[in-house]
């Protein structure tokens, strides 16, 4: 109890932190005082991006951990299966044939995207042999590379590869009052995660054991890929890709509590919304005033972080 409030008192402390960093000088004397824009600039601006990095770091983290359980690897993500490019490319098409609709039409053909792509990627895990895991995490990067690269080619015919860098880059400086609220549905979808965690937990053993304890597989295992395509989706939508976030925040929670997953969603949410707004502080203040996409900060963070788990793994298997 006395490690969950101190790291819930550090995830405060660094989205305080964050109210306050930036280009334009906040203080709270003049936000009381109602002196200048001070409170306009705290609740049009930084509260709803505090609020998004939260969201997204917290949802995404459990996303991954409940992906890592429907595949039984530790080393796949969203960003490693096809899924963040699927929906991408879903993102792209309602773009391109739904120019005019809601923001909330495009992230439903996204997430329809993210589905299926995801589904190709299960269907391609099936014919890996089960010995060699870190084929996994590899064949899910090349089809992602795969369908990004359909999605850049269509997105130069229809001259729209600068929005595409904006839609797959994580970041966070547009986010303002009224562009952020879809985030809120990844909370929902992260809460039901957390509450069928132990269904999750007995997929994760495998479909023979699944059965015997009377659990309709295909079922769980449908709630799980829903979960993971839709909020990979929203985000997606939103505020763009967040890579390896999925990834090492899991594996870092499930070295410390095992296999778990209704000890381990709580840890994953704060690990991950801390994560994201260290990396978004560092983002803000390294090239001040100009700004760092959190996305690139993470990506760098992560793929570091991707390949020291690739090379234990592997230094583990010949030991």
């Amino acid at each position: 109890m006395c490690h969950a409030a101190l790291a819930a008192l550090l995830v405060i402390v660094l989205a305080t932190l964050s109210l306050f960093v930036g280009v334009a000088d906040v203080s709270l004397p003049a936000v009381f005082g109602g002196q200048g824009d001070d409170a306009l600039i705290l609740l049009v601006s930084r509260v709803p991006r505090t609020l998004a990095i939260v969201l997204t770091g917290a949802s995404m983290a459990i996303a991954g951990l409940i992906f890592q359980m429907l595949t039984r690897n530790k080393f796949v993500e969203p960003a490693t299966a096809g899924t963040a490019e699927s929906a991408g490319l879903g993102l792209l098409v309602a773009t391109l044939l739904l120019p005019g609709a809601p923001i909330f039409a495009k992230m439903l053909v996204a997430s329809g995207f993210a589905i299926a792509g995801t589904m190709l990627f299960l269907r391609i895990l099936r014919a890996l042999p089960p010995e060699a895991p870190l084929l996994v995490p590899l064949v899910g990067l090349m089809l992602g590379g795969v369908i990004a690269s359909v999605t850049t080619f269509f997105a130069y015919q229809f001259d729209l590869l600068q929005f595409l860098g904006i839609w797959t880059t994580g970041e966070f400086s547009g986010v303002m009052r009224t562009r952020y609220e879809l985030l809120w549905l990844t909370a929902a979808l992260a809460l039901i995660g957390y509450l069928a965690a132990d269904r999750f937990s007995i997929i994760g053993m495998g479909q023979n054991v699944t059965l015997t304890l009377g659990l309709n597989y295909r079922r769980v295992m449908w709630l799980g890929l829903i979960i993971v395509a839709v909020i990979t989706a929203v985000i997606v939508v939103t505020v763009g890709a967040i890579p390896f976030l999925g990834l090492i925040v899991p594996n870092i929670v499930s070295r410390t509590l095992g296999d778990n997953l209704r000890a381990a969603v709580p840890w994953a949410a704060g690990l991950g919304a801390g994560l994201l707004l260290l990396c978004d502080i560092v983002g803000r203040l390294v090239r001040y005033p100009y700004e760092i996409p959190i996305g690139t900060v993470f990506g760098v963070l992560g793929a570091g972080v991707f390949l020291f788990l690739l090379l234990r793994r592997d230094r583990h298997a010949h030991g």
